[in-house]
């Protein structure tokens, strides 16, 4: 057996104005901090030693990764950052107010847009400069996401760098965002195209997976919250 850990950036400023964020960078709020600190404790209680962290490219998530190794006296182990792991590109909705789209595009519409598997936002015009994306192709640079268009370029770099890590039996920790972990949840899961639409990961409350180092089947999971452990 072998744990594998998704967890979810505290929350950002983003979050807390309620705007659509995607790669757009953000930082952490004093509460998105206080998460991630809560996260790295829960952890700490599990006793789990991981081998590898995996990130996206983003400072919500880089930060709360550093924060969680701190806590668990895990800073030293290698952390892979990568593009792929980043949030669902939202197009030309980035930094505008959820409510507000709701008002101008409709509820039903905004409601596909966040939840949906295939429906896609408006497109950016073009993809603004940035340095951290300079080394990839420009083709697989997205204008917008739709959550299967997000999976295409997630699903590789599990079966390419996180998978071969599991089945060594080495324990694995990726912290990233809402919906690049729901398109692994639904890869892992196995969960229908239709069945993803009602799967939310909340900020900073750990998912801990117990695999079959050879198959990667699921045998358990949990997740760690400090409110469920209050409530119980």
């Amino acid at each position: 057996m072998v744990k594998l850990v998704l967890l979810r950036h505290g929350q950002s400023i983003a979050n807390q104005k309620n705007e659509y964020t995607g790669w757009s960078d953000v930082p952490l709020t004093a509460l998105g901090e206080a998460q991630a600190h809560s996260a790295g404790r829960l952890l700490r209680e599990e006793g789990i030693q991981f081998s590898d962290v995996h990130t996206s490219v983003l400072v919500r998530v880089i930060k709360t990764a550093n924060i969680v190794l701190d806590e668990i006296d895990q800073l030293w182990i290698p952390e892979h950052k990568t593009w792929r792991l980043n949030e669902r590109h939202y197009g030309a909705l980035r930094g505008l107010n959820k409510d507000y789209t709701r008002q101008i595009y409709g509820k039903k519409q905004v409601a596909l847009w966040r939840r949906s598997y295939y429906s896609v936002p408006p497109e950016l015009k073009k993809f603004d400069d940035d340095r951290r994306y300079a080394s990839v192709p420009h083709d697989l640079l997205p204008l917008s996401e739709s959550l299967e268009m997000a999976s295409a370029r997630i699903i590789p770099y599990w079966v390419d760098e996180i998978a071969p890590r599991l089945k060594a039996g080495k324990n694995q920790l990726v912290v990233a965002h809402g919906s690049s972990l729901r398109a692994l949840l639904k890869y892992l899961e196995r969960i229908s195209d239709e069945g993803i639409d009602g799967v939310e990961v909340y900020n900073g409350e750990p998912i801990v997976y117990t695999l079959d180092d050879q198959t990667l089947e699921v045998l358990d999971k949990k997740v760690l919250s400090y409110e469920k452990k209050s409530a119980n």
